[in-house]
Formats: C-alpha cells, structure tokens, sequence
C-alpha cells in the first residue's frame, strides 16, 4: 500500500503512475472534492513547454514535452499551437522572446489572419508555437480523478492525511524546507461575440498576459506572479493590469463579462525547478511554480519509478541474502 497527501494535479498523476504499475495506492485530501485545490483549479492549463523556456530552465523544456500526449490518455487536449504577440510598439520584446526559446516559427499578418480570423488586422507579426497544447484544468482533474478510481485508487477526500505517508503532494502545505510562495491571480471572462482558438502570449513590459480558450466564449487571462504568502482575493491593480492587456489582444474584450476570479499560491524552490525530495521516509514531490500540469507527469514517472526500482533492489537483496 502507497499512501499520498494531496489531490491536487502532482498527487493524482502521481498515483496514476504508481497504480497503473500495480501498486495499491490510498490519496488522501483535506478538500471535498477536486475545486479545493487552488492551484489547480485555477490554474491556465497551457502545454506549452518550448514558451516556458524562454525563462525557464532547459530541463523544464526536456521535462515539459510529453505531457501533450500524457494527458491526452484522460481528458481533452486543444493541439491548435500557441500565438506569442506584442504591440507594435514592443516589437523588440518579441525579437527577444524568440532569441530565447526554440521550435516556432515567425508568421506574418496575412497567416495570423488565416490561423485567428479575430485577430485580422491587429498584429503585424507573431511567433507560431506550433506543438503546444492546452487544455481546461478543471476538466482535466476531474477526468483524472475518474482514471486514478478506475485503477482501483481510493480517494479519501475530506480528510486530513495520516502523520506518515509515503509520497507527500501538498505544495504550500508540504513541511518542506526552502518552498516558498508565489503567488498567481486569474480571472475568467465570458466574450461570446470573440472568437479565439488557440493560447495567446501577450507581451508586455510589466505584465506579460496569457488568454487560454475554455470554449463557449469563456477564456481564462493570467496570471501574476507576486512573491507573496497572501490567500486574499485578487488585487484592483493585477484586475485592472489584466484586463487592460486584454483589451489591448482586441477591443471586443472590453465587452466582455468578468465571471470569476482567483487566486492560488504556487510551491517554488529558490531555482523554481520541481524535484522529489526525500525526507526520512517520505517522498516530496513540490516545487512544480508554474508548470504543474505540464510537469506532473514527468515527476510522477520518475516518482513511480524510483518506487518501483527501490522495490525491485529489496526483492533482489532478499534473494541475495537467501
């Protein structure tokens, strides 16, 4: 038996890894259901490693580029490719953003108008990430949730997890030594009359701006990233910053309704790379900052097999000693 605390995205794909190797595996979570993990829920759900290298590591790229196809097992994933865009006054923010990362492709007006028609005429250039994804993370922790039950996972929500336990997924929560917060803040906006398919990047000298398309006219727009410890509801000056950019993606935006809005504190390390890290006989998987649903299941894999090579060195010392 394998226990985990914390069903959030890390602790759901780690116990996917372990059951669907044929481990019994007990999740325990303090929240009633998936929508009490903030980071999460209200998280962008961009698959987008090769963007991410632009102030990320390497390893976050290498890391970064299964998850596309991981999550495609369970839940829908949009393959339609990411836009990084920039005022025409920013143009320099965009030669610096593709200096800095790899695998995209510099697009002109006339493809930006075929690939987001809504888009005609507002952007005189772009980067065209091709290979990148999204996908809705509430969805898509529901959908996992539904995978992990279906391997014969027992997912104890409401319920605080035991003093010891095997693998710990608690972000914020974990007692981990030098995790720190950061915090992210978002908002959901209904724009039925905007159509946009695809992630956008806005760049911007003070708050670089996604928009993900959650379908229907819904699109998520995020996200900052404050070092704070605060749990308080989402600023007037982050509110008024995002949806200032967003206008500036398309003046329709401003029409648009503000129909929810969130917060959530990210577990980071000091060099905001993720790792497992063992303390007496529990095992830490933390630190994923930003990236979690494009870096958990990578950590769940090197998790699940850590696990399973331990085990099979004690199978093999056994032998031995026999």
């Amino acid at each position: 038996m394998i226990t985990i605390a914390g069903a959030g995205v890390a602790g759901l794909a780690s116990a996917y890894e372990l059951a669907s190797r044929g481990a019994e595996v007990t999740l325990y979570e303090t929240g009633a259901d998936p929508a009490d993990n903030p980071c999460s829920w209200y998280a962008g759900g961009m698959l987008a490693p090769w963007c991410e290298g632009e102030s990320a590591a390497p390893e976050v790229v290498r890391l970064g580029i299964g998850a596309k196809a991981w999550w495609r097992q369970f839940t829908k994933v949009e393959d339609r490719g990411t836009l990084v865009l920039t005022p025409p006054r920013d143009r320099a923010e965009l030669t610096r953003f593709a200096r800095r990362t790899t695998n995209h492709r510099l697009i002109e007006a006339a493809e930006l108008a075929q690939l987001e028609p809504a888009l005609a005429g507002r952007f005189a250039q772009a980067l065209f990430f091709e290979d990148e994804a999204h996908l809705d993370p509430r969805q898509a922790l529901i959908d996992l949730s539904k995978a992990v039950q279906a391997l014969g996972v027992e997912i104890r929500y409401g319920t605080p997890a035991p003093a010891h336990v095997d693998v710990d997924c608690r972000g914020m929560a974990a007692p981990l030594p030098g995790l720190r917060p950061v915090r992210g803040e978002m908002a959901l906006i209904e724009a039925p009359e905007v159509e946009i398919t695809r992630t956008l990047r806005l760049l911007h000298p003070r708050i670089p701006v996604y928009l993900v398309p959650r379908g229907k006219g819904i699109y998520m727009i995020g996200a900052t990233m404050i070092e704070s410890s605060s749990w308080r509801q989402i600023t007037l000056r982050s509110l008024l910053e995002l949806l200032g950019a967003c206008f500036a993606l398309h003046p329709a935006l401003g029409e648009a309704s503000v129909i929810e809005t969130g917060t959530g504190l990210r577990p980071a390390f000091a060099d905001n790379m993720p790792r497992l890290t063992q303390l007496g006989q529990t095992t830490h998987v933390n630190g994923l900052y930003r990236h979690g649903y494009l870096l958990a299941p990578a950590l769940a894999q090197q998790l699940a097999a850590q696990f399973f090579q331990e085990t099979a060195d004690a199978d093999h010392r056994e032998r031995t000693s026999a």
